[in-house]
């Protein structure tokens, strides 16, 4: 029986070797059958073994061909980290590139100011007269350009009980003059006594001054009052048809040519004081960094102690207001000291920030740019000490760095295609 079993085993496996030299991929379905069953059979895990490797072998065909998706996939983004950004579109945009150079950067306090006007460089109006007041323009208001000799106002008290003052001292100089003239004919002929003269003389010297400083501005309407200076209305203190004294103030006219920058600074800094040579300044309406090395500006003072009340050091600058300042309001204030040599850094416009980290843009070729992480140190208001993240000679984007920004976000967004698993 064994033998029989054998020989039919022989027959069997010549019958299937023939099949797979004539036709590899077909196997007559009886045959087929006769083999699987004495192959299950005589050994039973041949078949589990051949399936086994079978599939082995098709996982193995699948991985390959994952392989070779994924290495066409990272050769895609080889150079993912590089943002394309064409030649069009930097000019498109305006976008400017600054090479990295070590240099001269000065040790900054950071702090806050206010700005007044520089001595002399506004006047008071007062009023000369007492009477009502009426504006030459009743539109004139706070802000309003003036020429030195222009009216402001005119003062009439002809309604008043007193009567018109400038009347009243035309009137008095008129009869001091004749009573001045009479004594000296009466003093020549000894009629009247040299101290009786000398009373008119007086009379008439005091009479005459107070009618010539109103002459020149006596108007059919009343005392016109005049502005010294060129400059305009910093404000306006009395309003139309209010009576004013002598003296009073009526208006401030400020010349805005020359102003000063008085920053506060903690006490803690008191020490650095003394090599403070410059500052930069920011108005809190305005974005502009004004530079007072570029407007005429100088160090006039800094305290020597602390207000008792507020512990702060006064430091006061003056320089010419070279663009729209305006007197009286807040800036932010960055201290130029002590100079630090061989210090990398690079303009303010340049850096952005994502969850406290910063980051700048650096030019690699014509078309490609890379984000690049930057510490930061001090900022000066135009420029920042940048401590790692750059080297001398990289090329980093100053304009421009929101539509580079753009460009790297949409280089990375998805490309809208899925990998079946």
């Amino acid at each position: 029986m064994k033998t029989y079993i054998v020989g039919l085993f022989i027959v069997i496996a010549l019958i299937i070797s023939g099949c797979h030299s004539g036709n590899k991929n077909q196997t007559s379905p009886d045959t087929k059958d006769a083999y699987e069953h004495l192959h299950d059979h005589e050994n039973g895990h041949s078949h589990s073994h051949l399936h086994d490797h079978d599939h082995d072998h098709s996982s193995s065909d699948g991985h390959s061909h994952s392989e070779g998706g994924d290495h066409d996939h990272n050769q895609g983004h080889a150079h993912s980290d590089e943002i394309h950004f064409t030649r069009q579109q930097a000019e498109a945009v305006g976008l400017e590139v600054e090479q990295v150079t070590p240099g001269t950067f000065s040790h900054v306090i950071k702090t806050s100011g206010q700005i007044q006007p520089a001595q002399g460089d506004e006047v008071a109006i007062a009023a000369t007269s007492n009477g009502i007041v009426s504006f030459t323009n009743p539109s004139i208001s706070d802000g309003s350009p003036v020429g030195a000799g222009q009216s402001i106002v005119t003062i009439s008290a002809k309604e008043l009980l007193d009567g018109d003052p400038s009347t009243r001292a035309k009137i008095e100089f008129e009869t001091a003059q004749k009573e001045f003239q009479r004594a000296e004919l009466l003093v020549k002929d000894q009629i009247i006594s040299t101290k009786e003269f000398e009373q008119a003389r007086l009379r008439y010297e005091t009479a005459k001054t107070a009618y010539n400083a109103q002459a020149s501005n006596m108007t059919a309407n009343g005392v016109r009052v005049t502005s010294p200076i060129n400059g305009y209305i910093k404000t306006r203190m009395v309003a139309q048809g209010e009576y004013v004294s002598v003296g009073q103030p009526i208006a401030i006219v400020s010349q805005n040519k020359r102003l000063q920058l008085k920053a506060e600074v903690s006490e803690n800094y008191f020490s650095s004081l003394r090599n403070i040579s410059s500052a930069n300044f920011r108005m809190a309406y305005d974005k502009t960094v004004y530079k007072l090395s570029d407007m005429n500006g100088r160090l006039l003072s800094f305290g020597k102690a602390a207000d008792g009340q507020s512990f702060f050091i006064p430091v006061t600058f003056e320089f010419d207001n070279v663009g729209d300042i305006i007197p009286g309001s807040f800036a932010e204030v960055y201290l130029l000291s002590a100079p630090q040599e061989n210090i990398i850094s690079i303009p303010v416009s340049a850096l952005t920030e994502e969850q406290g980290l910063y980051f700048v843009y650096l030019q690699l070729d014509e078309e490609g740019y890379k984000k690049q992480e930057v510490t930061i140190g001090q900022n000066n208001g135009e420029r920042v000490q940048i401590l790692s993240g750059l080297a001398s000679g990289n090329k980093v984007v100053t304009k421009g760095v929101y539509q580079v920004k753009l460009a790297a976000i949409s280089s990375v967004m998805p490309e809208g295609h899925t990998h079946s698993h």
